[in-house]
């Protein structure tokens, strides 16, 4: 008896949160799709529901990605690979592992500040691609190194060995051997992590992602905004119309994120194979 309650109890937990998520993606589907035509992707941001769209907020979200995947994946697995491979055992690597370990907690509207201060006026980049893309490397990047050595460290000791009896160096040993035996955890990590970036909104506004936008980046300089934004402002307006279109751009990240996630499984089967 006390087995079948349990068994019933997580079963309903389990079935709280799937039937959640399938009544707001039905709402979200039946009043979004019939907002998803060529001219939606094609216009900018307007004062009218009919001539609105989201070409700024897309494309600035790919600018903001392409920036930040390069930077998130070689600071994050070069710090793993020094953290797990060649710093001593000591109190410094504790307390360095420490620290990384709580910024992987700290809300995001910390670095956003953090963005602000350093990127936006310190470095005087402005409201720019880069300011908003190095706030993002911030933000993803103890996730990414958490995962990169979590994958580093699951390489059996006897590999590493068995390098070494061959004569390899060190750094020989990591590429040849570590890297490759750990790329699969590390690209599902880095995914993960930029999948969360492409969904973040506060971080963004506080580095002066702008609403209205009626032109795409040209550049890392350029003024930008992203697909969260955008729909944020779009919930904000009085007229339904916008909602419908909110509903449309949320479909949009959805496809997006799943798609990033989908490569990062594909991925990882094929390295892992």
């Amino acid at each position: 008896m006390k087995n079948k309650v349990a068994h019933g109890l997580f079963f309903s937990a389990t079935l709280i949160g799937v039937v959640v998520l399938a009544v707001l993606l039905f709402d979200i589907f039946q009043k979004g799709w019939p907002y998803l035509t060529a001219d939606f992707f094609n216009n900018f941001a307007s004062r009218l529901p009919s001539r609105s769209g989201i070409k700024a907020a897309f494309w600035g979200s790919i600018w903001m990605i392409a920036v930040t995947a390069p930077l998130t994946f070689i600071l994050g697995v070069a710090s793993a690979i020094y953290l797990e491979e060649y710093s001593k055992k000591g109190w410094l690597s504790r307390f360095i592992q420490l620290n990384i370990s709580n910024l992987a907690g700290v809300p995001s509207i910390v670095f956003g500040i953090l963005g602000l201060t350093l990127f936006v006026r310190g470095m005087e980049l402005g409201k720019s691609v880069l300011a908003g893309s190095l706030t993002m490397t911030l933000l993803v990047l103890p996730t990414v190194i958490v995962a990169a050595r979590e994958a580093i460290a699951s390489v059996p000791g006897s590999l590493r060995q068995a390098s070494y009896a061959m004569g390899a160096t060190r750094w020989q040993t990591i590429r040849h051997v570590v890297l490759p035996y750990a790329f699969p955890g590390i690209l599902t990590g880095t995914i993960l992590a930029l999948s969360r970036a492409i969904g973040e909104t506060a971080p963004l506004i506080m580095v002066g992602a702008v609403t209205f936008l009626a032109f795409t980046p040209s550049s890392v300089l350029d003024e930008f905004t992203v697909l969260p934004i955008q729909i944020y402002s779009w919930i904000a307006q009085p007229k339904d119309e916008f909602q419908y279109l909110a509903a449309a751009g949320i479909i949009v990240l959805l496809v997006i994120l799943l798609s990033m996630n989908a490569l990062a499984i594909y991925l990882r089967n094929k390295f892992q194979r």
